[in-house]
């Protein structure tokens, strides 16, 4: 059985309203609803079937092999049959499309937020009622309805490898902060105020006093000891990551230098190509290394960005009108998408105003929003950062320098400091 289906083809955030009809056998449709200890199954052929559900173990692709040819015989349909899949998004990540696509199944994820759902105070929730839900959706969507849900872009293996750098670095920062902070509070609640966490509280710690003039006592000590080592340790990791980061930078400056722009895109692999655009971004002043490898790694090295609307969209830096009758106001920003990549992004803003004040954007900014106000300013600094990331998606794609801005030839690159014990100095050199 053959009929005319419509084929949407995907765009780097959410779907495309662009559909092309092709005459294609009438496709198996299947929804999966993850868990860690099960997987439920809804299968239909055709919008309006009552899905059939089934229940597999998690990760076993025998049975789900097993499950999809008895819903070709239950809606007697071809063994050649193809089928399309869909499942949400979450923490199972891309491994299951994966092996899905490996098996032949065109495969779709789904953004959990879109998927529609009854507005009642109270609606039942089950996994079969999700995996119903998620194929009714499916099915919807690809007959061209662009409403029904959206599906997210999907990485290629290099490029999810390749953006694990930074967040493990990011991780490492929170955790070193975590360290430090609970450093201090375990200091504080004995009254020592006056302390630096550096390379020196070990030593600093075997004559420290409490503010009644006691000495520490032995297991608060141990456990301050043990919390520098942890810190020490992330402190360490950090650096280590940034010098692998800095010997990317280096690379790519070089290989930027020695090879055409044609010759060079043509040749480099998925990391160099993130180094290179990181190392392009970084040269912009106010833009620094944590900065660039962040944009390059999560947006511009991989996704297909078609518009400055996506761009936004993809940040949650677009406008939520709400209008009812006479009712008309503006919501704010959606905030969807990744919240570090936003708080980067208005970071990225403020140091914009200070580093390119010659900048148009810097100029437009003081003329509509520094009025005084802080209420202004800080939506102010929310749109400088929309028209930024465009800008930069711009000066990515094609080379085009943000009007006003100023360029450096040199990437600075900042190690965080070492909590290693520093070796003695030798006799009569004087103190730094």
């Amino acid at each position: 059985m053959t009929t005319s289906s419509r084929v949407l083809t995907s765009s780097p955030v959410t779907t495309s309203s662009s559909v092309q009809l092709t005459p294609v056998a009438c496709p198996l449709y299947m929804a999966i609803e993850l868990s860690t200890v099960g997987w439920k199954l809804a299968f239909v052929d055709r919008f309006g079937r009552p899905p059939r559900v089934r229940s597999i173990s998690a990760g076993s692709f025998a049975q789900l092999q097993h499950e999809i040819e008895a819903a070709k015989k239950a809606f007697q349909l071809d063994a050649e049959t193809p089928v399309v899949s869909c499942y949400e998004a979450g923490r199972d990540g891309f491994w299951v499309h994966r092996c899905l696509t490996a098996m032949g199944i065109r495969n779709w994820v789904m953004e959990p937020s879109s998927l529609q759902v009854n507005r009642k105070k109270r609606r039942a929730k089950t996994d079969r009622l999700d995996a119903q839900k998620i194929v009714a959706a499916l099915v919807r969507f690809l007959a061209g309805d662009k409403w029904a849900c959206r599906m997210i872009r999907i990485p290629h293996a290099e490029a999810e490898d390749a953006r694990y750098l930074q967040r493990e670095l990011q991780t490492l920062k929170i955790e070193k902060t975590a360290h430090v902070n609970r450093l201090k509070g375990l200091l504080a609640a004995q009254g020592i105020w006056d302390v630096t966490i550096d390379w020196r509280l070990p030593a600093l710690l075997e004559g420290a006093q409490t503010a009644d003039g006691r000495p520490l006592c032995p297991q608060l000590k141990t456990r301050l000891l043990r919390e520098f080592e942890r810190l020490a340790l992330a402190v360490e990791q950090i650096r280590g990551l940034q010098k692998q980061q800095a010997e990317w930078f280096r690379q790519a400056a070089e290989r930027c230098a020695a090879c055409e722009a044609t010759e060079r895109q043509a040749t480099e692999r998925h990391a160099e190509k993130v180094a290179r655009i990181a190392h392009q971004l970084a040269q912009l002043g106010g833009i620094g290394q944590v900065s660039s490898w962040t944009l390059a790694a999560e947006v511009f090295s991989w996704r297909d960005i078609q518009n400055r609307r996506q761009l936004g969209a993809l940040a949650g830096l677009t406008p939520t009108p709400h209008a009812s009758g006479s009712e008309a106001k503006e919501q704010g920003i959606s905030q969807s998408g990744r919240g570090e990549l936003r708080a980067l992004l208005i970071e990225i803003a403020w140091g914009w105003l200070k580093f390119q004040p010659e900048s148009e954007l810097a100029q437009w900014y003081q003329r509509r929003f520094a009025d005084g106000t802080s209420r202004n300013r800080k939506r102010g600094i929310v749109a400088l950062a929309r028209k930024l990331l465009v800008a930069l998606g711009k000066f990515v794609r094609g080379g085009e320098v943000p009007a006003g801005a100023k360029l450096s030839d040199e990437v600075q690159v900042r190690y965080t400091p070492s909590l290693r014990p520093r070796p003695p100095r030798p006799p009569g050199c004087a103190a730094a």
